[in-house]
């Protein structure tokens, strides 16, 4: 039986997506440059998901879930964060802060492949002209010689690309998996076993740990703000999104993700912007535009007609 729908939380769930995580990429850049990455993305996620504990218990709300629930629940941890997730705040080591974003707005065609290897899903004409738009708009920004000169460049788009398959098959994987009935609860289990296991991950590959008392003031806050809005807030309203939009629809938010980055990137960090970047962005975002919309082309289909007739 589907579940009731409420308008306006649907829309703010997608302000959330759209506008907080594209702020992220900014807050990760900042605290990647003096901290480790796994234990950077661990702690941020283990933290948020105790907190997301402590409040489900506070007002009320029950956490105890079935095995079968908390296995589930593991395995997006580990697609959506624990890899998904992990890995682009490894990259930022090595790349732009908006030049991640600008690759990941190319998260809807991953999306739209995905779908049709595993669910067999036909790839519509307006999805079709939009891929080719999205592989143009990839080539144009993955292509410039300033960014692939630099060091780790080339290792670093290659893994959040491996990324975004992750990330994209979460997507499926959460639309149809047996999961905790309360979006809230279901986040902090996605939180605490994804932050478990990249902090695991830390350990092993040697790490060096810090008190956050050492950090700076600058990464205190960046953490502070992707604990609260980007994994607690955010989250919580794409977990709610997914089980109740089509995951086309949530992927939309690389719409708006790569502007926000950008600019923030640029503003903050001197992150630079050249002509070819934004002619990606506007190919890509184009693309990007022509696989989620529902409209048909009707200059085409009158073409096509008249075509038809001639005959």
């Amino acid at each position: 039986m589907d579940r009731p729908t409420n308008p306006t939380l649907i829309i703010l769930a997608f302000f959330a997506i759209y506008v907080i995580w594209g702020s992220t990429y900014l807050l990760n850049k900042i605290a990647v440059t003096e901290l480790p990455a796994f234990m950077l993305a661990g702690m941020r996620f283990v933290l948020a998901g105790i907190l997301i504990f402590i409040i489900a218990k506070t007002i009320g709300l029950t956490i105890t879930v079935g095995w079968r629930e908390f296995f589930n629940t593991a395995i997006a941890g580990f697609l959506f964060l624990a890899f998904g997730n992990g890995v682009v705040v490894w990259a930022l080591k090595y790349v732009d802060s908006g030049f991640a974003a600008l690759e990941i707005s190319a998260q809807p065609l991953l999306v739209l492949f995905l779908m049709r290897i595993f669910q067999g899903k036909r790839i519509q004409l307006m999805s079709v002209v939009g891929v080719a738009l999205g592989f143009i708009g990839i080539y144009l920004l993955v292509s410039q010689k300033g960014i692939i000169q630099q060091e780790g460049s080339v290792l670093g788009m290659f893994m959040i690309f491996l990324a975004m398959i992750s990330w994209g098959y979460g997507s499926l994987f959460v639309a149809k998996a047996r999961l905790p009935k309360n979006y809230f609860v279901n986040t902090g289990y996605q939180m605490v076993t994804g932050g478990g296991m990249m902090i695991l991950f830390s350990l092993i590959i040697g790490e060096e740990w810090t008190s956050p008392l050492a950090w700076s003031g600058k990464v205190q806050v960046s953490m502070i703000l992707l604990v609260i809005f980007g994994s607690i807030v955010a989250f919580t309203a794409f977990n709610y999104l997914l089980q109740t939009v089509s995951p086309e629809k949530v992927a939309t938010s690389t719409y708006v993700n790569p502007i926000i980055a950008l600019i923030l990137g640029w503003y903050f960090l001197d992150e630079q912007i050249t002509m070819q970047s934004v002619a990606a962005a506007i190919i890509l975002l184009t693309g990007v535009y022509f696989i989620n919309t529902k409209k048909k082309l009707m200059l085409f289909s009158r073409f096509s007609g008249k075509m038809s007739g001639n005959k």
